[in-house]
């Protein structure tokens, strides 16, 4: 069978994270590297393919089948997912809740014009918990379900909130935790908590280098308000060396759930929740990335077009596994 050649765009840690969940993926082939510095990445991977974002006959000359999107939401995203959209199938991961209306809006006009599947905003939050948030509300009529991240004493590290602090000027390197609320969660448990707000459920902790000379007054204030991100929520600014950020934020792990709380029809308790920790939160995104990549394949092969969520793509579609051996191992 023919292989579903990949194309990654751009090599940070989730771009690195799609190389490991491909080479875990025999239906799958990395087809190049996307970079805005290519001598950088061509050293850190001899062998394999790379050219610049700009290059449209270079990364047409690849031959991809799909290209995974592995930018940041805030700055990166919003102009490289159209761009590429007009011009091959995607997959990314824009993880900015309030604005994937819009964000839909316009990869599903690049993608229909251009006549390729772009799927949008899926990772473990938004995609899977987005489907879980679904799933518990049509399973319990009327249930809300609230998402929590960090459940741990050290929270767990955003990479999205992460990526938006060093977008601040001034920021030479950042890392961002974001801690659940206790309280929040057993109320919602409770079905007490029906009209909680975003701010309700987290607290968020950065800890933030400075370039030379920058203003920590400043950026704390910059942080703090920034919308969509953190201003809505109780933000701690930690300054610090960045030998101090590397012991205190070594690794990325993170973890999660949501929570739907309601009554079934006689007027009895219902609790549905779902719960997934990861050792690398980067690694999760890309192996549900990856996931999505065969998804796209199979909708691009029917002759789909437009922009597509979790929401619209049939289970079976992320898998490798034949429709006979789902029915027959997995139902």
């Amino acid at each position: 069978m023919k292989k579903l050649r990949v194309l990654v765009v751009g090599l940070g840690n989730v771009g690195r994270g799609v190389l490991l969940s491909l080479s875990n993926n025999d239906d799958m082939e990395l087809a190049g590297v996307v970079s805005r510095t290519p001598e950088r990445v061509k050293k850190e991977l001899p062998g394999v393919a790379v050219v610049k974002a700009d290059d449209i006959a270079g990364i047409k000359a690849l031959n991809a089948d799909v290209a995974i999107l592995c930018g940041g939401s805030k700055n990166d995203l919003p102009l490289q997912g159209p761009q590429f959209a007009s011009i091959i199938n995607t997959v990314d991961s824009f993880d900015h809740h309030d604005r994937i209306p819009e964000y839909f809006a316009a990869m599903d006009t690049a993608a229909k014009a251009s006549g390729k599947v772009s799927v949008i905003s899926t990772g473990w939050d938004p995609g899977v918990f987005s489907l879980e948030r679904v799933l518990a509300n049509a399973f319990i009529p009327g249930a809300v379900a609230k998402g929590f991240y960090g459940l741990g004493e050290k929270g767990g590290l955003s990479m999205g909130h992460s990526d938006a602090l060093r977008t601040i000027p001034g920021v030479k390197d950042a890392r961002q935790y974001t801690h659940a609320v206790p309280e929040a969660i057993e109320a919602v448990r409770a079905g007490k908590a029906v009209n909680f707000k975003a701010g309700d459920l987290h607290t968020r902790e950065c800890f933030v280098v400075l370039e030379d000379g920058a203003d920590a007054a400043s950026i704390e204030e910059q942080i703090k308000s920034m919308p969509g991100y953190f201003a809505p929520y109780k933000t701690t600014v930690n300054f610090v060396t960045e030998e101090e950020l590397k012991s205190r934020c070594a690794g990325f792990p993170h973890d999660g759930c949501v929570i739907a709380s309601g009554v079934t029809g006689a007027g009895n308790g219902a609790v549905v929740e779902y719960h997934c920790r990861w050792g690398s939160n980067p690694e999760a995104t890309a192996n549900i990335l990856v996931a999505h990549a065969r998804a796209v394949g199979r909708l691009a092969s029917e002759g789909r077009s437009g922009a597509f969520t979790i929401l619209d793509i049939p289970a079976s579609y992320f898998s490798r596994h034949s429709r006979e051996d789902l029915l027959k191992k997995f139902m």
